[in-house]
C-alpha cells in the first residue's frame, strides 16, 4: 500500500501473517518455554511484539476489505433538517475530499480489467436479485424476496442503493472524507450548478438555501417549475429561523394564494419599462425591426402614464398601445394646462365644433377621436413642443392598419400575460381596497432581510414563465444598480447599517435567462448580490440566450462550479478543461523466455516474469467520469481551481416541514386574513 502504486486490488494476504503472528504471540505468552527456552520476561516481550505486529497486519487486511466494499457501496449519509451545518463565515457543501493525483491513480487501478473480480457482486448477490425478479411471477417466492430486498445492514444480500453511476468515484477517497466548506468570501463570484434531470440539483439548492436563511440573509429563489419540495423546505427554514412573517410567495400556479407583483412598476430609468415589456419578443432577422417599433410605442405609453402620475403595468400598456386616444387626451390636457397657451381650451373646442374640421384631416385620422385630433391639430398649429406629446402625436398619426401590423407581436404577448388569474398577479389593481393579497416590493424585501419563493409554473405555460422571469431579472438588475450607487437605505433617514447580502438562486435558469442576466452576473456582486444558478447543460443556456458568445460570457462570470451527473461531453468539458494533467502509473506484466544454445549446459532455457510500472500523463478527470456520477454526488471546482469530490446528504426527518401545499395555503390565508379558498391539487 505504498507509493506510487497502492496495489489495493489484490488477494488479501495480510490475514495469514496476522493470524500466525497473533497466534504465536498468544501461545508464547501462555507457555513461554513451548517454542524456545526463553526467560519469562523476554518471552513476554517477544509475545507482545508478535501480537502487536499481527494486529497491525490484521488492520491492514481489514482496510483492504473495507476499501473494496466502499468501491461497491458507500455508507448511507442522512441529515435531519435541523442538523444541517451552518456557519457565519463558510457555506457547507456536503461531505467529501479534495481530489488530487492519488485519486486519479486509484481510479486507473479500479478500472483495470484484472480488478473486476474484486468489485463485481458475488454469486449470492446475483442469486438474490434473480429471486426477486422471479417473485414477480411466483407468489410463493415473494416472502423470500422481501427478505433479500430489505434495505438493512443486517441483510448481507441487500440490493445496492438506486443511485446508479460508479460508486468507485467517491470510494477511492472515502477514507479522507470530511465536511467540505466554501468560504463566504468566494460567493460574490457566483456559483454555477450543472446536472441532468433528477440527480440532486434540487437537494443541493435546499442545502444552500437553508443555510442562507439561517444566516439571516436575503434569499430569493426563482423556480420555473414551481417545485413543491423546494417551497416546503423554504417554509420550514423560515419557520425554524423565526422569519415566517418575512416569507413571501409569488406563484403563477397558485394565483389565489400568491402575492401580486408588477414587473414594470419600479425602475431607475423610464426606458426600462419598454425594455422589460419587449424583452421576450424575437429579435432575429426581420423580427428585430418589429421589436424596435414595439419598444418605441411601449416607451411612449410608459412616459405618458408616468407623466400623469400613474404607475405603469402591463394591462395599461396593452390598453393604450392599441387605443392611444384616451391617453393622448389626458396627457395633452395636463401638459397644456401647465405649459400651454391660456386660450387652448376654447380654441380646441371651436375646432371640435367646426363641421369642416374633419374634412381637413388626413385620411388616416378621419376615423379617430375628434377631440384627440383637435388637440393634435392645435399643438401643431401653435408649433408647441414636448417630447412626450411628440411621441403620442406620432403614434396617433400612424395609419391604424399599419400600426396594428407593427405591434402584431407585442399585443399577443401582453394578452397572454394579462389574461385570467395570472393577469391579476402581474398587473395588480392598486385601487382595489377589497384585494387582500399583498404586492411584492423588492425594496422592502431587501431592507427587512426577507425570503422570497418565485414559482413560474413553466410546465403550464413556458412563454408566460419566460416573460415574467425575464422581467423579474431585469427588475432585480435595476435594483442592483441602485444598490451599487446609493445603498439599500437610499432616501431613508438614520443609519443605513450593514449592506445586506442578497442570495439569488435561479433554478433551471436557462428558462428565464436573457441579455439582462449578463450585467447581473458581471457587475451585481458589488451590490451584494450572490447568484447561484442551476441548469442541466451548457447547450440549454446557449439556446435560452440565443447566442454562443453571450453564453460564453455567462459561464465566464461564474467563479465556482458544482457539477453533478451530466449527459453530454460539452457540458462536462466546462469542468475537465480547467483541470491540470496528472502523471499516473500503470502496471505492465512481462513474461520472457531465453533459449540456451550451449549443448554442454544442463540448462535448456531461462524464463523471467516481472511487473513493470509505466508512467503516463492523463487528464485528472475525463468527461466519462462526470457522465457516470451516481445521484447525489458532484465535483466542485472552488476557491480558484481547487477540485473537491462531494456527496450530498439525503433529507432526514424535519418536524417543521409542512405536509403538503394545503398546509402552506392555510398559513397564507391566516396571514392575509382571507376567506377559505379552495386550492387546486398538485398534478
Amino acid at each position: 500500500m505504498g507509493r506510487p502504486f497502492d496495489n489495493r486490488l489484490r488477494p488479501v494476504v495480510e490475514f495469514v501473517p496476522a493470524t500466525t503472528l497473533t497466534g504465536l504471540g498468544l501461545i508464547l505468552a501462555w507457555q513461554p518455554g513451548i517454542i524456545a527456552p526463553l526467560m519469562p520476561g523476554v518471552a513476554t516481550g517477544v509475545a507482545g511484539v508478535f501480537v502487536v505486529t499481527g494486529l497491525w497486519r490484521g488492520v491492514q487486511g481489514v482496510r483492504l476489505v473495507a476499501y473494496r466494499r466502499q468501491l461497491r457501496r458507500l455508507p448511507r449519509y442522512v441529515l435531519d433538517g435541523g442538523r444541517i451545518p451552518c456557519s457565519p463565515s463558510r457555506l457547507f457543501l456536503g461531505r467529501g475530499f479534495r481530489w488530487d493525483q492519488r485519486h486519479s491513480q486509484r481510479l486507473v487501478e479500479v478500472r483495470n480489467p484484472e480488478a473486476r473480480r474484486y468489485l463485481e457482486p458475488g454469486p449470492l448477490y446475483r442469486w438474490a436479485r434473480a429471486l426477486e425478479a422471479a417473485a414477480e411471477r411466483r407468489r410463493w417466492l415473494r416472502g423470500f424476496a422481501r427478505l433479500t430486498a430489505l434495505d438493512s445492514r443486517m441483510n448481507p444480500l441487500r440490493p445496492l442503493p438506486p443511485v446508479g453511476g460508479d460508486p468507485a468515484l467517491h470510494g477511492v477517497g472515502l477514507e479522507d472524507e470530511e465536511d467540505v466548506w466554501l468560504p463566504l468570501g468566494e460567493r460574490p463570484g457566483h456559483t454555477l450548478v450543472l446536472g441532468t434531470t433528477r440527480v440532486g440539483k434540487t437537494r443541493f439548492a435546499e442545502l444552500v438555501v437553508s443555510q442562507d436563511i439561517r444566516r439571516g440573509e436575503v434569499v430569493i429563489m426563482m423556480d420555473p417549475k414551481g417545485d413543491l419540495d423546494l417551497l416546503r423546505r423554504m417554509y420550514a427554514e423560515a419557520l425554524r429561523a423565526g422569519k415566517l412573517e418575512r416569507f413571501h410567495i409569488f406563484h403563477l400556479g397558485f394565483a389565489e394564494l400568491s402575492e401580486r407583483y408588477n414587473p414594470i412598476g419600479e425602475f431607475a430609468r423610464i426606458t426600462e419599462v419598454a425594455t422589460r415589456t419587449t424583452a421576450p419578443l424575437p429579435s432575429e432577422g426581420n423580427s428585430a425591426a418589429f421589436k424596435e417599433f414595439a419598444w418605441r410605442f411601449s416607451n411612449v405609453v410608459a412616459q405618458a402614464v408616468v407623466g400623469l402620475g400613474r404607475k405603469p403595468d402591463l394591462k395599461t400598456l396593452g390598453r393604450y398601445v392599441t387605443h392611444i386616444e384616451p391617453l393622448l387626451v389626458d396627457y395633452f390636457t395636463l401638459w397644456l394646462d401647465r405649459q400651454g397657451p391660456e386660450d387652448w381650451r376654447p380654441t380646441v373646442d371651436r375646432l371640435v365644433a367646426d363641421e369642416n374640421f374633419p374634412k381637413r384631416l388626413p385620411p388616416a385620422l378621419k376615423s379617430r377621436d375628434r377631440y384627440a385630433a383637435a388637440l393634435v391639430a392645435f399643438y401643431k398649429e401653435r408649433n408647441l413642443y414636448d417630447p412626450v406629446c411628440d411621441g403620442l402625436k406620432s403614434t396617433f398619426e400612424y395609419d391604424k392598419t399599419y400600426f396594428d401590423k407593427l405591434t402584431a407581436s407585442l399585443l399577443p404577448l401582453i394578452e397572454k400575460l394579462t389574461s385570467g388569474r395570472v393577469g391579476e398577479l402581474i398587473a395588480p389593481d392598486y385601487d382595489d381596497l377589497e384585494e387582500q393579497r399583498p404586492i411584492l416590493d423588492w425594496n422592502k424585501v431587501i431592507r427587512e432581510g426577507g425570503i422570497v419563493y418565485v414559482g413560474l409554473d413553466a410546465l403550464s405555460d413556458v412563454e408566460v414563465a419566460h416573460a415574467v422571469g425575464n422581467a423579474m431579472l431585469a427588475d432585480l438588475t435595476s435594483i442592483a444598480g441602485r444598490l451599487y450607487k446609493h445603498g439599500h437605505a437610499y432616501g431613508l433617514p438614520g443609519d443605513p447599517g450593514r449592506r445586506p447580502t442578497i442570495n439569488l438562486h435561479l433554478d433551471e435558469f436557462n428558462e428565464i435567462v436573457g441579455d439582462e442576466f449578463i450585467p447581473m452576473v458581471n457587475k451585481a456582486g458589488g451590490a451584494g448580490i450572490q447568484v447561484t444558478a442551476y441548469t442541466q447543460t451548457a447547450s440549454d443556456v446557449e439556446a435560452g440566450i440565443g447566442d454562443r458568445a453571450k453564453a460564453g460570457q455567462v459561464f465566464g462570470n461564474f467563479n465556482n462550479l458544482v457539477m453533478l451527473r451530466v449527459r453530454n461531453e460539452e457540458t462536462a468539458r466546462l469542468l475537465t478543461d480547467q483541470l491540470p494533467m496528472v502523471r499516473v502509473f500503470t502496471k505492465v506484466a512481462e513474461s520472457r523466455t531465453t533459449d540456451n544454445n550451449d549443448p554442454d549446459s544442463p540448462v535448456d532455457f531461462v524464463s523471467q516474469n516481472a511487473d513493470r510500472l509505466a508512467e503516463t500523463e492523463m487528464e485528472m478527470l475525463t468527461p466519462a467520469d462526470l457522465v457516470s456520477l451516481p445521484k447525489g454526488q458532484a465535483f466542485a471546482l472552488i476557491e480558484g481551481g481547487r477540485l473537491y469530490k462531494l456527496r450530498l446528504p439525503l433529507a432526514g426527518a424535519d418536524p417543521f416541514l409542512p405536509k403538503d401545499m394545503e398546509a402552506i395555503a392555510a398559513w397564507v390565508r391566516a396571514r392575509n386574513g382571507m376567506e377559505e379558498l379552495p386550492v387546486e391539487p398538485l398534478p
